[in-house]
C-alpha cells in the first residue's frame, strides 16, 4: 500500500492499519520451509557465489 502522498504520520498509520485489516489473511508456511534462525548457516562467503 503507498502511503507517500499522506504527510502526516498518524494519518498514514490509520491507513495503514486499515488496509492491513481489509487484506486477505497470508497463507500459512509451508511444514518444510525453516525460519531465520532455523535456516543453514555459512561459514565464510566467496564473492559471487549463493549464500545458500
Amino acid at each position: 500500500m503507498n502511503t507517500k502522498t499522506t504527510k502526516e504520520p498518524t494519518e498514514r498509520k490509520k491507513l495503514k492499519r486499515a488496509a492491513r485489516k481489509k487484506a486477505t489473511p497470508k497463507p500459512k508456511r509451508a511444514a518444510g520451509v525453516a525460519r531465520g534462525s532455523e535456516k543453514r548457516k555459512i561459514r565464510h562467503m566467496a564473492k559471487g557465489q549463493r549464500k545458500r
